[in-house]
């Protein structure tokens, strides 16, 4: 969820003057939200044939690159397939309300089909109210808690990319003490993607977790198995909002709590980034090596430059590109989306990239990942 996290996990104009001026109230009340393009009217179309069929994307915020892509190819494909896409997000990462009153006004416009990546469980009623009425809700990046919450969750397995980091910065550290900072989305509301990525980050290091649904419950010292296996230490778990400010703030409180750190988990490019800004103004961005997630062209440059030591990437794109596509093909005739074989999601993909293999991992130089990037 660019981070991320953590999570990301209203449409077109249609039938009379009201349900109009709620789709375009949520468009302006989505501070950075935008609405969408086509109009929700019935139409045919040689590219995506039959009417017109109505989709709302709901996205975190369109503050971060991340979501920005997810709007870009949601267009692109709503485009091919005859869709009139909506476009709403909220205002900061957390803003349940926007979210919730984008998904009630797809329902009085008689959508077909929610893309959504929730802002936090405010949202479950409204999804399930969307459910209700037959609309066909698809979770992106962040599977809802519970995960039945939506139809389908498509997204990048953030366990396997937290783990992916985890087990580079164990295999680098070739056996050397660990003081670990973790960077986290939230510390006052649960989001999978938030504890994901953190747990798997700890696992790939060999640090049990300690718990199975909330982040800052492993032993705060002990030894990493991971690598060559050596000592670590939490410094501290700090929320960032998966922005840059959040980033650098939290990375502030960890070197006042530990100067010592020398490995940073960020829940996204941007954490990562704010937290590379403020080892660079104590002067200490060379001794202290930064793990990423997200996968944008931007984070790759980091990589290069050796402001991130790795990024795990993935493809938010991707993710909405399909969600429009299968919500256009359901809602034709066609049959439900199914989850990959032995996930309880439908995965779409994820990599490590770094300047150089470690320890025998396999990973992608920032110029072979470039071409799946995202951004600028």
């Amino acid at each position: 969820m660019n981070m991320p996290i953590n999570q990301v996990p209203g449409r077109r104009s249609r039938r009379t003057t009201a349900a109009m001026t709620v789709g375009l109230t949520v468009c302006l009340t989505a501070a950075l939200g935008a609405c969408g393009s086509g109009s929700s009217g019935s139409s045919s179309s040689a590219s995506g044939g039959g009417d017109k069929v109505g989709v709302s994307l709901i996205l975190k915020t369109l503050t971060n690159p991340y979501f920005v892509s997810m709007q870009k190819d949601a267009k692109a494909q709503a485009a091919k397939d005859n869709v009139g896409l909506t476009v709403a997000a909220g205002s900061t990462d957390g803003d349940t309300q926007t979210q919730i009153t984008a998904i009630d006004n797809a329902i009085s416009r008689g959508d077909k089909g929610i893309l959504i990546t929730t802002n936090g469980d405010a949202v479950n009623a409204a999804l399930n109210r969307a459910k209700q009425a037959g609309l066909f809700v698809i979770a992106l990046d962040t599977a809802p808690n519970p995960a039945n919450v939506a139809d389908i969750t498509y997204a990048t397995d953030n366990h396997q990319a937290g783990k992916l980091d985890g087990q580079y910065a164990a295999a680098a550290l070739n056996g050397k003490p660990a003081v670990i900072a973790m960077l986290d989305l939230f510390n006052n509301q649960v989001v999978s993607v938030d504890i994901d990525r953190d747990h798997g980050f700890l696992e790939g290091m060999g640090i049990a977790p300690g718990s199975k649904t909330e982040n800052g419950k492993e032993a705060k010292s002990g030894k990493y198995t991971g690598g060559k296996g050596g000592s670590y230490t939490i410094a501290c778990h700090q929320p960032t909002q998966g922005a840059i400010d959040g980033g650098r703030t939290a990375m502030e409180n960890c070197l006042s709590a530990n100067p010592n750190i020398n490995v940073v988990y960020a829940i996204n490019e941007p954490a990562g980034e704010g937290a590379y800004n403020a080892l660079k103004a104590a002067g200490k961005e060379k001794s202290v090596a930064i793990y990423a997630i997200d996968g944008s062209c931007s984070g790759l440059k980091n990589v290069t430059s050796g402001k991130f030591a790795a990024d795990a990437v993935q493809y938010p794109g991707k993710m909405a590109s399909l969600g429009v596509s299968s919500i256009a093909k359901l809602a034709r005739g066609g049959s439900k989306p199914s989850v990959t074989n032995g996930k309880t999601f439908y995965d779409t993909g994820t990599a490590l990239v770094a300047a150089k293999s470690v320890g025998g991992l396999t990973v992608q130089s920032p110029s072979q990942a470039a071409s799946a990037c995202w951004g600028s």
